[in-house]
């Protein structure tokens, strides 16, 4: 084979909690404190995204515009974009994530995070955890100088998420039957993804996954 992916998501996955929430909540305290008064919002949105009356790209949406606001410069937010991946990696990165990652890459893997996160926020985590390639959900305006609480394209999740990596694998000149690839993931929404991989792993699987991947035969791995 040409090529090989080892393709990681983030949340649960390499991490042991999300990211998503302690993001609003970090730039929210370094950027506009009073904005903390309006985290029942959050929850009042996550509950009628339950009720199916707002779609999951819009949660994320509504969120951030509450939380950080819905046209922030880029200049002020990523100090604090920066500071939060430094958390991250400092005390929510799961020490079995690292050895396996380290093993992936002395296994000559090119290493892949592909997770529904934003970019904005992942693509620090990835560089400092040693990723070589991010796949993940975008803002409208990423590559502009203020950030809009928009979504471009699709979030990148479930099957979304498969797309994104076919879309990215077209991209850089990746033939499928040319590569193989290693998936990991804790949650049954990126069964697509782990159907996709030749080697997929139900890594610290939730329930549903852990089903799953018992009725697949999918390697099940815990990493502490």
């Amino acid at each position: 084979m040409t090529h090989r992916l080892a393709i990681y998501d983030m949340d649960r996955t390499v991490t042991f909690t999300g990211t998503y929430t302690g993001f609003l909540i970090h730039v929210a305290k370094g950027m506009a404190p009073w904005r903390l008064a309006l985290f029942p919002g959050v929850i009042l949105l996550m509950l009628a995204y339950v009720l199916k009356l707002i779609s999951r790209q819009r949660l994320k949406e509504l969120n951030q515009a509450l939380m950080i606001g819905f046209n922030v410069e880029r200049a002020r937010l990523m100090p604090h974009v920066e500071s939060y991946a430094a958390k991250v990696v400092a005390g929510n990165v799961r020490s079995g994530a690292l050895a396996q990652i380290a093993q992936d890459r002395a296994n000559g893997y090119r290493l892949v995070l592909a997770t529904a996160s934003y970019r904005l926020y992942v693509e620090p985590i990835a560089r400092r955890l040693g990723f070589d390639a991010v796949i993940a959900t975008d803002h409208l305006s990423q590559d502009l100088r203020y950030v809009r609480a928009r979504i471009a394209g699709e979030n990148c999740y479930d099957t979304g998420k498969l797309r994104m990596i076919k879309a990215w694998m077209a991209a850089e000149a990746i033939d499928r039957t040319q590569a193989h690839i290693r998936a990991y993931s804790d949650h049954v929404s990126d069964a697509p993804m782990l159907e996709f991989a030749d080697i997929p792993f139900a890594s610290n699987p939730h329930k549903p996954l852990a089903r799953l991947a018992a009725e697949r035969g999918w390697t099940r791995v815990d990493w502490a």
